[in-house]
């Protein structure tokens, strides 16, 4: 099924021919022509799959025949959970917008930088991409209005509605208006979402591409033994082994994440971290260079993961295991996408064990377990 036959424009048929973008992805298929009919969409598929994509185009196409233009009353707002994200949405919408015979205006606001050039940007904006708590901010200052808001979208639903956001959500919630069009995007289904579906959406288009456990067949996972000790040396021992020029690593704190990083740069690899207690600009540049190429290693922390989407990332490194295995499957899945291999590897302590099991068994897959104790690992 070619783009051309889901119903979008001719200019967004030509951006995406120009960006060699050939067939549409199935969430793509699914969720554009459901989105182009007005309708409610709640889309499950797995990161990397295209997501982004699915709902930015149809919008646009939809915005390009009906749109209100009275300043500081946007007509789209996207809800995400962290800065990266908001970013990351922007670029997309900003890609696909420039080609349009209207000019669209997207803006992304979020904390932890002056709100003031922000509220300044807001003139003239159609599509806002916002995380809950500055635009709330915002919103108090009449910097922006949300009675226009004709489309609202949940980006990474499953994050935004258990990270301690529904306060917020609710507040926001309440200053939209009630006929809207509603759409909720997530890697995962869960308790949270499905709570959330039954209040936001009405009468939704219901789209779940890959059920959960089968999207990691692409990954090639392998677990390592290890001593809480020895952890450090064998991250080291393993991306210089195996030749990484680029590998994401998840350490479970802040803390861990900036010990991790000094220790690797002590050694000659270029790293550096992403997480919540870093600037703005801090993490834009690490994130920058990594991508590029120019940072051989990034160190990150779940949330931060959000907004890390690389198309051929090679290896994942959980340097300590996450709470729950749906925040495994999503940091392996980082690798592997788009039908392109990776390598997903995981340092397991003694104490891990136990924990480790409980992931494989609830992902429905075992992983090749490698002692790590007869590892030659001295200048490492």
């Amino acid at each position: 099924m070619p783009f051309s036959s889901l119903g979008l424009s001719p200019s967004l048929l030509k951006a995406l021919a120009d960006q060699k973008y050939t067939q549409p992805y199935p969430i793509q298929q699914k969720a554009i022509p459901a989105i182009i009919a007005k309708k409610d969409v709640l889309g499950i598929a797995q990161t990397g799959s295209g997501k982004t994509a699915s709902y930015v185009l149809p919008i646009l196409r939809n915005l390009q025949r009906s749109r209100d233009t009275k300043n500081r009353y946007v007509n789209v707002l996207v809800l995400v959970p962290t800065r990266e994200l908001a970013n990351q949405v922007k670029d997309v919408f900003q890609m696909f917008g420039s080609v349009l015979p209207e000019r669209i205006k997207t803006l992304a606001v979020f904390g932890g930088v002056s709100i003031n050039p922000q509220m300044m940007a807001l003139q003239g904006v159609n599509v806002l991409v916002a995380t809950p708590g500055r635009l709330l901010e915002l919103v108090e200052s009449n910097a922006v209005h949300l009675s226009a808001i004709s489309t609202l979208v949940l980006d990474e639903a499953d994050k935004m509605l258990n990270l301690g956001f529904k306060e917020e959500m609710n507040r926001i919630f309440a200053l939209l208006p009630k006929k809207r069009q509603n759409l909720l995007f997530s890697a995962t289904l869960n308790d949270d979402v499905n709570n959330i579906n039954e209040v936001l959406l009405h009468d939704p288009e219901v789209i779940k591409i890959i059920p959960e456990g089968e999207q990691i067949d692409l990954i090639d996972q392998v677990g390592y033994f290890v001593s809480e000790e020895r952890k450090g040396p064998l991250l080291r021992y393993l991306i210089k082994s195996k030749e990484m020029q680029q590998v994401l690593v998840f350490a479970s704190s802040s803390f861990t994440a900036d010990g991790v990083v000094s220790k690797l740069r002590k050694n000659g690899i270029e790293a550096g971290a992403i997480h919540g207690k870093k600037s703005q600009t801090a993490r834009t540049k690490a994130l920058s260079n990594f991508k590029s190429g120019q940072l051989r290693v990034l160190v990150a922390t779940d949330l931060l993961a959000r907004g890390i989407d690389i198309e051929f990332l090679p290896y994942v490194i959980n340097y300590e295991l996450p709470r729950s295995p749906k925040d495994y499957i999503h940091r392996i899945g980082r690798t592997g996408r788009a039908e392109s291999p990776g390598e997903a590897i995981s340092l397991v302590t003694p104490e891990e064990q136990p924990h480790f099991r409980v992931i494989q068994k609830k992902m429905g897959k075992w992983v090749t377990m490698i002692d790590s104790a007869d590892f030659d690992m001295q200048g490492f």
